[in-house]
């Protein structure tokens, strides 16, 4: 039996904001639904993500989803949540950034079956609209004190903004109205930000098509601490791995504070009220082991990018923290090495020492200075405290070709916690 959508919503904490009625028009069989997404980038970020969440809770439901990229309203810019006008993107950016985040959108949703997912593109029905037909046919049901007394307006009429900005709540308005019209969309969907831009849908729709339509809005996700949810010291957390890489992206959920994670495994997690919970309780027993943070983790990696690759982060992930072999280190890809061992000191070292070996002690102290003398290296040998490659070496060790890790590094460790880069170069 399919969950109803508003308590799907509701025990998962994502409602902000509903007009009355939508319980009702979710209760007459396949009802669509759709989501915008906006081209700024040539991929979706985490926060974009809650979005994504709530079209699969939508569609895990029984109901039909629409995604809806905007080809128009890019070329626009929406106001909402800006201090300041956005730069406009151009034609060929554009049209890039529709391509990968449609492509992005399909790994998540199911294009098959009766409530099959849906991707549409704005610009295929506003290309051949003119301005003159858009001002008389459009723009004449919504007036000017409707639309200045939103707050994504109002916040900026005094600072200023340009009628290009001003017009986005229209535009989109009248994409809800296209859907509803030619789709049989009947609510809109989107984060609290929008509220204002998705009733305008609404009342056009009411004005210019005589017709009935819902909206439901999740609230912002906030962190505990009061920073920023989906930024990290790089900025945005990227669904793109070129972007942010899947070890980093793993590291963001598997770093996530015991007071975020158990309203993050609400809204991302596809598990079932019964199974969060019981997780929830299991993490309150033990936090020290982290489990909604890594049950979190490699469900959202895995569905982000692939079972492979939360394996790769996960290696890393426990090379990072001292529990990993010379296989695991030797396996990872160079960008993912680099991203691990990423501010430790490193020496360069030529290349052509290794042909005859390099004595441990002279890598330990001339070549890389990681240890002051040439006493204190053989006192850490004697007790066992150094390793290269994670694996434990004596006095007599030399470093040869056949140490190297992706044809160039070497890793020294005294003890657990002192770790040093050596990067041989031709």
């Amino acid at each position: 039996m399919q969950n109803d959508f508003i308590e799907e919503l509701q025990w998962r904490g994502m409602i902000h904001d509903m007009m009355p009625g939508t319980q009702d028009c979710l209760n007459n069989g396949v009802t669509s639904a759709y989501i915008g997404f906006d081209p700024t980038a040539d991929s979706l970020h985490i926060g974009n993500l809650v979005q994504i969440m709530i079209l699969v809770h939508f569609q895990n439901c029984g109901h039909k989803p629409v995604a809806l990229v905007g080809g128009a309203t890019g070329m626009v810019g929406d106001p909402s949540g800006k201090s300041a006008e956005r730069n406009l993107l151009d034609e060929k950016t554009l049209q890039h950034n529709l391509a990968s985040v449609k492509r992005q959108l399909e790994k998540f949703l199911d294009f098959e079956g009766e409530n099959a997912a849906e991707v549409v593109n704005n610009y295929d029905w506003f290309k051949d609209f003119s301005f003159l037909e858009f001002i008389r046919d459009v723009g004449k049901h919504i007036t000017v004190n409707y639309m200045t007394a939103k707050d994504s307006v109002k916040s900026r009429l005094d600072s200023g903004l340009s009628f290009t900005e001003f017009s986005y709540q229209l535009v989109q308005g009248y994409d809800f109205y296209h859907l509803w019209k030619h789709k049989n969309v009947k609510l809109q969907l989107g984060g609290s930000d929008q509220w204002g831009n998705i009733v305008t849908g609404t009342e056009l729709i009411r004005r210019k098509g005589q017709g009935e339509a819902f909206a439901l809005t999740t609230p912002l996700i906030t962190k505990a601490d009061g920073s920023k949810f989906g930024k990290s010291e790089g900025g945005n957390v990227w669904l793109d791995p070129e972007k942010t890489s899947p070890f980093k992206f793993y590291q963001y959920w598997i770093n996530a504070s015991d007071a975020d994670v158990e309203n993050y495994i609400k809204i991302f997690s596809i598990r079932s009220k019964k199974e969060i919970l019981e997780l929830i309780e299991q993490h309150k027993e033990a936090p020290h082991m982290r489990l909604l943070q890594r049950t979190l983790a490699e469900e959202i990696t895995q569905r982000v990018h692939s079972k492979a690759d939360l394996e790769t982060a996960q290696k890393a992930t426990n090379i990072l923290f001292g529990k990993s072999t010379f296989e695991d280190i030797k396996n990872l890809d160079e960008k993912t090495f680099n991203e691990v061992f990423d501010g430790l000191p490193t020496a360069e070292i030529n290349m052509g020492k290794l042909d005859k070996g390099i004595d441990i002690i002279d890598a330990l102290v001339a070549e890389s200075e990681f240890l002051k003398s040439n006493g204190e290296a053989i006192r850490a040998l004697k007790q066992n405290a150094v390793a290269v490659n994670k694996v434990k070496v004596q006095k007599q060790f030399k470093l040869t070709e056949k140490d190297l890790i992706n044809g160039k590094y070497i890793l020294l460790n005294k003890g657990k916690k002192n770790t040093y880069v050596l990067r041989f170069v031709k």
